[in-house]
Parts: C-alpha cells; structure tokens; sequence
C-alpha cells in the first residue's frame, strides 16, 4: 500500500463515522483502519519498504524506512490526498446493525476473521476489549497483533473468568458474551479481575518471552487468575516464569526423544495442544496439568484464608483491644473513633496469607486505611 501511495495510485476511500461527543466531534472507522494504521507507523518509522521496492521518479526507496526517503519521495507520500466518506451521526444506536453491516460489505469479498467482524460490533464489551489488547503483557507474547490476535485473547480471557474457570472460548461463545453484554461494566469486579491477572502475568513475564504461544497464554491466564483468588500469590511472579520456561524446555526436549522414550503425561498433554485449543476440555485438561506440575515444583505456596470478613464479635473484640484508637496513624495520630467511623483492619494483609483472627486485627480509621490500600492495591482489604 505504501509502495501504491509513493507511486501516487490510487487506494481505496475510507469511511468514517462522525460522532458528536461532550468533547466535540470524533471519529470511528467503519472501513480503513488497517490503511490507517500502516500509514501512521510508516510515517513514524515502524518498518521499511521490501528491499525488492522499485525506484521512484528515479530515487532508490528498497529497504528504506519513512526518515530515509529522499525529500522529493517523502513529499510525495505527504502531499498523498485520502478519501473519506464521513457517515454523520444521525446513525443512532438503533441503526448499529446499519454501520456494521455496511463495513461487512465494504470488505470487497475479503474474508474476515471472526474477532475482526466482533470488532466491529457495538458495545461496551467490544470497547473493553479493545482496551485490554493494548496491555503490554501482550507485547511479550510469541504471537504478533496481525488481524487482532490480541484483542481474541483478551476477549477469550474475559469469557474464561466471567465463566469462573475453564470454559469454550470458540468464536461462537465470544459472539454470543459480545451480544449479551452490550452494557459491559469496564470498572465492574470482572473487568477488575482480568486487569489484575494481566498486571501479575506482566509482572511474572516482563520481556518478550517465546514459550508464550497463543495457547499458552489462555492456560496460564487461568493458572495466574486461581493464584490470585485463592492463594497468597504475592512475591510468586518470578517462581511462576521461572517454572514455566524450565517446564517448556523440557517439553521441547521430549518431543527429540524415541516415541518410547517420552513421558506419557506431557504427551497427552502435546495432544491437548494440538487440536480444539480453544474448547473447554482442552483448556481444563492443559490447566489441570499445569497446575499439578506448577503446585509440585512449588508446594510451599499458601492458600488465603477462606473467611475474609471479621465477625461482629471479633471486630468488637478487636475494637476494645486498640481502645478504639487508630493503629495504621499515617494520616492521623491515633484518634479515638467512634464504633460507626473505623474499619477492622488485618496486620498482615489477607492477600499475603493474613488471618480473619483477632490477633491479626487491628482499628484504622478510613483515611489511613485508605491511604495503605491505595499504595498496595493488591493487597486491598475489606473495610469493616
């Protein structure tokens, strides 16, 4: 395409759809956001012309990036008028079937991947979406952004935890949560869970890393998230990486054996990664693995206390033990509070393995309880 405008040949007009925001106007692209975006990252210098590329009016352009052309070759490419049809925001919610029926037909016959017409779809859900395939743990997958393979990975992350665990994260289960959760809550418990186990696996994960295949990182996704729901999973981030990468190398080097000579467990498992990845026994099967392999490398990993919440009588309990006086004081000096305004605090936090006791409970008033929340939003605790 880039070659097509440095010629000046002409290339497809765009449509765009023109909403009124408080703002003031936006755009969506209904049709040409693949032209846009290779525009804008040549421009920038993200990749070079093929090193096969002809000369342009007599000036070489092989194998050179935007930064490298020729003057007279970059003004060329600037000057290159684009059409766009602006669609007007007349079309309102009830006429989206409308606009993403005309960026269906505007494909010109080219066969769409299934998260690319999802992409098109209305809703909070496409925008949340959307939104976690700009996460940077993706970047330090194996597997590259071509046709919105992020945003499929996102979207069948999502599906997995509002399913609470292993679950079908087919095309067509993904089309079915994008149809009926078109009012997503983006800052609800769901969209704050996924961000949290991302967050973890970025953290286990912070280089490009090439064991993370595609269905790799579905399985661990629900690995990281039982880690963080149901163990003391701070501090684990480099003991899940470090087991992982060890596991892979192994697995690999099975795969160079004799038939004979391969362990029968990571055998069935290679079974699971090869056909119907993205089906519920799949998944199930390569987590159960996973976890017991993970679990015996690393044993000493503790559960979270189940019971999270204080009882009235502890918390009475742990109010006469303070004297009703604030004990976190990095907002106050230790106040008096009254029984309506302090929160029953754990010394050690739940999330690192802290009990719902007496012993590890303490008064803080909501400032300063707020304030040590807000500095570890992992370790969050629940306001008495």
């Amino acid at each position: 395409m880039i070659d097509s405008i440095l010629r000046e040949f002409d290339i497809p007009k765009m449509y765009w759809r023109a909403v009124n925001r408080d703002d003031g106007v936006r755009y969506e692209v209904i049709d040409g956001q693949q032209r846009l975006r290779t525009i804008w990252e040549f421009r920038a210098g993200e990749f070079a012309l093929a090193r096969d590329t002809d000369p342009v009016n007599g000036f070489p352009c092989a194998g050179k990036t935007y930064d490298q052309l020729d003057l007279d070759v970059s003004t060329i490419f600037d000057a290159y008028p684009v059409d766009v049809v602006i669609v007007d925001d007349a079309v309102q919610n009830d006429e989206e079937d409308e606009v993403r029926d005309m960026f269906l037909r505007l494909q010109n016959g080219t066969t769409l991947k299934a998260q690319e017409k999802r992409n098109a779809m209305p809703g909070q859900m496409r925008d949340f979406v959307k939104e976690l395939a700009q996460h940077k743990f993706f970047e330090n997958c194996k597997f590259s952004n071509k046709r919105f393979t992020f945003d499929q990975v996102a979207a069948q992350a999502v599906c997995l935890e509002m399913a609470g665990g292993p679950a079908s994260v087919r095309d067509a289960d993904l089309n079915r949560m994008y149809n009926e959760n078109v009012a997503f809550d983006g800052s609800g418990k769901v969209a704050k869970k996924v961000r949290r186990v991302l967050d973890y696996l970025l953290r286990a994960f912070p280089e490009k890393t090439p064991e993370l295949e595609r269905y790799n990182v579905i399985t661990l996704y629900c690995l990281a998230s039982t880690l963080l729901e149901k163990y003391v999973h701070a501090g684990t981030e480099s003991a899940l990486a470090d087991w992982f990468i060890g596991f892979e190398t192994e697995r690999r080097a099975q795969e160079d054996l004799d038939e004979e000579k391969r362990d029968a467990t990571l055998v069935e498992y290679r079974r699971l990664t090869s056909y119907s990845t993205d089906g519920e026994e799949s998944i199930r099967g390569r987590l159960e693995y996973l976890e017991k392999r993970f679990f015996l490398a690393c044993p000493d990993i503790p559960t979270i206390d189940v019971i999270r919440v204080f009882t009235p009588e502890q918390r009475l309990a742990i109010y006469r033990k303070d004297d009703g006086r604030c004990q976190i004081r990095t907002h106050c000096g230790g106040e008096k509070l009254g029984w309506a305004d302090w929160h029953a605090d754990h010394k050690v936090p739940h999330s690192k393995g802290g009990q719902t006791a007496v012993s590890n409970g303490q008064v803080a008033c909501p400032t300063c309880n707020l304030i040590k929340n807000n500095t570890h939003p992992d370790l969050a605790e629940v306001a008495g």
